[in-house]
């Protein structure tokens, strides 16, 4: 009566391995070995960028907010045609912080030399004159999003001298950037179709054929309110902390 089962039992074990479909297991240790290898160079890469970068245009109050990151206190300002730098820890963790001069002179030349190892933007914005200034401010911001070297890395608007009467809050400094944005975007476009772009460095902003918008970029982008005489940078720390 046994025999029968046991006949069974030895057919199925002398199945051929060749009849056996490796295909799905190859496929699957491949794709585990891609992910795994992109992580790595994923957190390679992040592991070198250990740089806070601090831009805006001038008399944005970035300088202030740089020495109240530093120091703890205001000090005396003046237009720079040079970078600051220092330490600033974060997370139990130590980071070089640059103030990116403002002047539209040098601004350029000092964000090329250090976008490459930011592992943080924190874009300054003067709340109380945004909209006399809108389109430089917009013009500059866009030059930054729209580089490839930091499409990846995130990026905190920070809406500074909330202090002042006349400071536009947080929302309504994005809407205001959005729409300059939206229009720059179509200038610069038509710029880079009417000459070689291919080495532009530069990737488009947003989505075609769509107003423009922060939430359809590559990059997280925050807005945050705060005021660098006042000392006012509690909520621009904690994102700054969040982000890092």
């Amino acid at each position: 009566m046994d025999a029968k089962p046991k006949q069974c039992s030895a057919r199925a074990a002398s199945v051929s391995l060749s009849e056996f479909n490796f295909g799905p297991v190859i496929v699957a240790l491949l794709v585990l070995f891609f992910t795994l290898l992109a992580l790595l160079i994923f957190k390679r890469r992040r592991a070198a960028r250990t740089d806070v970068l601090l831009a805006g245009v001038c008399d944005s109050g970035k300088t202030q907010v740089f020495s109240q990151l530093v120091y703890s206190e205001p000090r005396e300002t003046y237009t720079s045609m040079k970078e600051n730098v220092d330490r600033i820890g974060l997370n139990k963790t130590v980071f070089r912080l640059v103030d990116v001069p403002g002047h539209e002179r040098v601004r350029q030349k000092f964000f090329d030399q250090y976008k490459k190892t930011a592992r943080l933007l924190v874009f300054v914005v003067d709340s109380a004159t945004l909209q006399k200034d809108i389109r430089d401010v917009a013009d500059y911001l866009y030059t930054i999003l729209a580089d490839s070297s930091v499409s990846s890395t995130p990026v905190v608007v920070a809406c500074n001298k909330q202090d002042l009467a006349l400071a536009k809050g947080a929302t309504a400094v994005k809407g205001l950037l959005e729409k300059e944005l939206n229009l720059i975007r179509v200038t610069r476009t038509s710029q880079l179709q009417s000459v070689d772009n291919s080495n532009s460095g530069q990737v488009f902003l947003g989505k075609e054929g769509k107003d423009f918008g922060f939430s359809q970029l590559s990059q997280q982008v925050e807005f945050v309110e705060c005021s660098a005489k006042d000392g006012n940078l509690k909520e621009l720390e904690d994102l700054m902390k969040k982000l890092v």
